[in-house]
């Protein structure tokens, strides 16, 4: 924010260390989209998760309780379409209340997967999301977004400009 300020009063700022390391500073935290399913929600997971995400020193940026239809879910889940399992996801993101939101830190996308673990929580790590509150690998407690693109284009398709703070 600093170094726009200071952009903005048309101060020339080359070769100033200052100004170079403010906007690495102000551009090294980034975001990441996750989504408690509706497994976790029914199953009274939603605090624990919020938690352990706010534990692990996300910053929410956006958070929304809500409940998608099957032809939202369909669209959220349009990249699998052509996989076997894509009726059976939209069935099951649509049976419940989600908890949708964007979260912001540093590494925002790898430490939030590392956080959450493995996709089969049999096989996630001691401590993770997954490993804690998830059933099975259909029903697998929460979302994380996979990189910054798909981050951004997430977060979008739940939240205006005018729902993150």
């Amino acid at each position: 924010m600093e170094a726009l300020i200071l952009l903005s009063f048309n101060i020339k700022l080359k070769n100033c260390i200052f100004a170079e390391n403010l906007i690495k500073y102000t551009m090294n935290t980034n975001r990441t989209f996750t989504m408690i399913k509706p497994d976790a929600v029914a199953n009274g997971h939603i605090g624990s998760i919020l938690n352990d995400i706010t534990s692990a020193g996300f910053k929410i940026i956006a958070l929304k309780y809500t409940k998608l239809t099957a032809e939202t879910a369909g669209e959220f889940y349009a990249v699998h379409k052509a996989r076997p399992f894509y009726a059976d996801l939209v069935n099951f993101m649509s049976s419940g209340p989600i908890v949708a939101a964007i979260l912001e830190k540093d590494n925002a996308i790898e430490v939030f997967r590392a956080l959450i673990g493995a996709t089969n929580p049999a096989e996630a790590a001691e401590g993770t999301i997954r490993q804690k509150y998830a059933e099975s690998i259909a029903a697998n407690a929460v979302h994380g977004s996979d990189s910054d693109e798909n981050a951004a284009i997430e977060g979008d398709f739940f939240f205006t400009a005018t729902e993150r703070f």
